[in-house]
């Protein structure tokens, strides 16, 4: 094994958690204020071993995590210039934090996987946040079949890895309705529909309150955050990341925009 991918993971440090509106790819080499805040995170956070990502772009049949300890950059979108194509992140990964992760799980078999990588969910964000390419990244799929009760409670039986230095970020968006984006809006960093913006002030309002019971059961919270939410791919993120909150912890948000209308940047900090 790779002598960087061997890291131990049983130091005492209890990292913060992440959940980061990634939105548009270009954000990863455009110079912006949500790629600072990026940048300006892995200044300030501690430093972690590793890093455990929930993107909204690796939906599976099944529970996976990427157990290579050579990852390939991923470029899972289209019609952007060459030069995001061109990107590449050669962090490693971290086989021995695959197999812990899959060892915690206990409600599904998670399976250890050498085909994917890392996504743009993944690299975009955290590129940003690290660079050099100098801290492992693991990431977790999303089993399209299971509920989001389902998808809490297997966050859960993660939580022992933040006191092993491991950050864990969860990245989607709180609002992301691509069906309806304004295009010609694209250079107007804070444009949201009214709805847009109601659905995301119900979110931040709920994450305040450790409402995670109400953001779970979203389906059940009115007009605005059904359109929000058309499909749970970069919602669900946000539920491994609460379900790993403790009492007391701090809560803030960061990055709190909405872009081309129908999307927003909105991100949480918790610890």
């Amino acid at each position: 094994m790779n002598q960087a991918t061997n890291i131990e993971i049983d130091e005492q440090q209890r990292m913060p958690l992440l959940f980061v509106g990634h939105g548009n790819p270009m954000y990863a080499i455009e110079d912006n204020e949500f790629s600072y805040s990026w940048k300006l995170l892995g200044e300030t956070l501690p430093r972690p071993k590793a890093i455990l990502c929930i993107s909204a772009h690796w939906e599976t049949n099944g529970t996976f995590v990427t157990a290579m300890s050579h990852p390939q950059t991923i470029h899972d979108f289209g019609g952007f210039p060459k030069e995001l194509f061109a990107v590449e992140y050669p962090a490693l990964g971290n086989p021995e934090l695959a197999f812990k992760a899959k060892k915690l799980i206990k409600q599904t078999d998670v399976q250890l996987d050498q085909k994917w990588g890392l996504d743009h969910g993944a690299w975009s964000v955290i590129k940003n946040m690290y660079p050099k390419a100098d801290i492992p990244v693991v990431q977790l799929s999303l089993d399209y079949n299971k509920s989001p009760q389902y998808h809490y409670e297997l966050a859960k039986e993660l939580q022992s890895l933040r006191d092993k230095g491991i950050l864990i970020i969860g990245s989607g968006n709180l609002v992301h309705n691509l069906r309806l984006v304004a295009w010609d809006k694209m250079n107007d960093q804070e444009f949201g529909y009214g709805w847009a913006n109601q659905a995301n002030d119900i979110f931040k309002n709920l994450i305040s309150e450790h409402n995670h019971q109400s953001l779970i059961n979203y389906t059940s919270l009115g007009k605005e955050v059904q359109m929000a939410i058309p499909s749970p791919d970069h919602f669900l993120p946000l539920l491994y990341i609460l379900a790993l909150q403790k009492d007391n912890e701090t809560i803030s948000f960061f990055n709190d925009k909405a872009v081309m209308g129908s999307l927003t940047m909105t991100s949480v900090k918790i610890g």
